[in-house]
């Protein structure tokens, strides 16, 4: 086996992955004008994805180890790869979501396994190196998202954002059933009815959240899907109060750096993923700018995660998680008050250059110090779940944070000209900023570094007598 193969066919399935996850947010004006689609159809488009992402995450993962995880690799790509033509061929906006919902299946199975097949097929005094390389590379995507997304709706359309993804999946799926090796981990049992309802938790109360400005607060749909969404998440946690395999072990929660962490993830993704579906909007809805032009403008923000991230990195190891982890978020929440506060159509370009950079660090400071306190926080046999928790609620986080922020967009503004656009757009911002400033709230109480260690350290004993 040439280990190179994984490594390279792994990256490139999670870099076609996580490119969808942000390339489509500088063509939502186009897709708006071409599909004719509401606010809610909007948010469905990013929603769908992330929504089903998030909620399978864990169950591709067990799946994997259960049936072969190249084997479910494989067929997380054929989905992903198919949903993206469908994506592409969609003739209306439930089309698109439906499609879109498809593709956020697919994703959960790729993105799990690929780390999975990567560290299978190295030795563990490799594996830094490698999954630090492959971490990096799907950032580079995140990121290049929107540039991407803009110079192909404006080259050719929208749609190509999507008939992209076939030449690759078409060229890595046979060279993944030749050059993979497959390998199992421990068979564990898929838990049905937790993903049931958990996915029921999700969808109806951010069904709820995104129909309230439509629907209105007092109609009987709201109401039954938010109480119906409530009903759910109580299920959920009780049923993984008395499962054996627990899909989220609840006594993680016990451990301050976990919850923390967790907690101040959450509210760092709400406002970042809010926030970046509204940018690329503004940039075209608000200022004019043409779709590459939005993606470039929005590399103040988003590139800043290619040179600040490693950094925070290393410095996380030294300091401890809580100093950065709080440092961040303030600098998001500053970034987006500054945002709200400068945002006008007619504002230059370099007026927003200095909010976005300082909203930038925040987020790539933020982003490794939550992992790390989270991952901290548990005892080595418990990472593997404690990853898994955090990129849930990671994922979780965007979707009610697109959610909450398209209800504020559209009580102060909207798409019927660059002024009404810009006052939903800046109403956004705040609540964005105010988000992150609860962020940060929550980081303060991860422990300390020590404190943290220790927790790592004495967690085992007390997690395995629960089970």
């Amino acid at each position: 086996m040439d280990r190179k193969w994984v490594l390279g066919l792994a990256s490139a399935a999670s870099v076609m992955v996580a490119l969808d996850a942000t390339v489509v947010t500088t063509a939502l004006s186009r897709i708006r004008l071409d599909l004719d689609t509401s606010i809610e159809q909007l948010e469905w488009t990013v929603n769908a994805y992330s929504l089903t992402f998030a909620v399978l995450l864990m169950t591709g993962a067990v799946l994997g180890d259960r049936f072969g995880r190249r084997r479910i690799f494989t067929m997380g790509l054929v989905l992903f790869t198919a949903a993206s033509a469908a994506c592409a061929l969609a003739p209306g906006a439930g089309w698109l979501i439906a499609a879109r919902a498809a593709q956020g299946a697919g994703a959960a199975l790729v993105m799990p396994l690929a780390m999975a097949l990567l560290s299978a097929a190295y030795p563990p005094a490799e594996r830094p190196r490698v999954l630090g390389l492959f971490a990096g590379l799907t950032g580079l995507a995140v990121v290049a998202g929107p540039v991407v997304g803009g110079a192909v709706t404006q080259g050719l359309a929208w749609q190509w954002i999507f008939w992209l993804n076939l030449p690759i999946g078409l060229t890595v799926i046979p060279l993944v059933l030749r050059r993979v090796p497959e390998s199992r981990g421990a068979a564990g049992r898929v838990d049905a009815a937790g993903l049931a309802v958990v996915t029921g938790a999700a969808l109806g109360l951010v069904w709820g959240l995104i129909r309230s400005q439509a629907a209105g607060w007092g109609s009987a749909e709201v109401i039954g899907t938010l109480l119906g969404g409530a009903a759910c998440t109580a299920a959920f946690i009780g049923r993984q109060r008395v499962a054996d395999q627990p899909m989220m072990p609840l006594g993680l929660f016990r451990l301050p750096g976990f919850a923390a962490g967790n907690t101040a993830a959450l509210f760092l993704y709400a406002s970042l993923y809010g926030s970046l579906f509204f940018a690329a909007q503004y940039f075209q809805t608000g200022r004019g700018d043409r779709p590459l032009a939005s993606g470039l403008h929005l590399l103040a923000w988003t590139a800043s995660v290619t040179v600040v991230a490693p950094v925070a990195g290393r410095l996380t190891g030294r300091v401890g998680a809580r100093p950065l982890a709080t440092l961040g978020l303030a600098l998001q929440a500053a970034g987006m008050g500054w945002l709200a506060l400068t945002a006008t159509p007619s504002v230059p370009y370099w007026e927003l250059v200095a909010p976005m950079l300082i909203a930038g660090a925040g987020v790539s400071m933020a982003m490794p110090a939550t992992q790390t306190a989270v991952l901290n926080a548990v005892a080595p046999d418990q990472i593997g779940k404690a990853s898994g928790v955090y990129n849930t609620g990671r994922q979780l986080g965007g979707v009610f944070g697109v959610a909450v922020l398209a209800l504020v967009f559209s009580r102060s503004g909207g798409y019927s000209a660059p002024t009404a656009f810009t006052d939903g757009f800046t109403a956004a911002m705040a609540v964005s900023a105010a988000l992150s400033l609860v962020g940060a709230i929550a980081a303060l109480g991860i422990p300390s570094r020590s404190r943290t260690t220790s927790s790592a350290k004495t967690s085992a004993p007390v997690l395995t007598a629960k089970r």
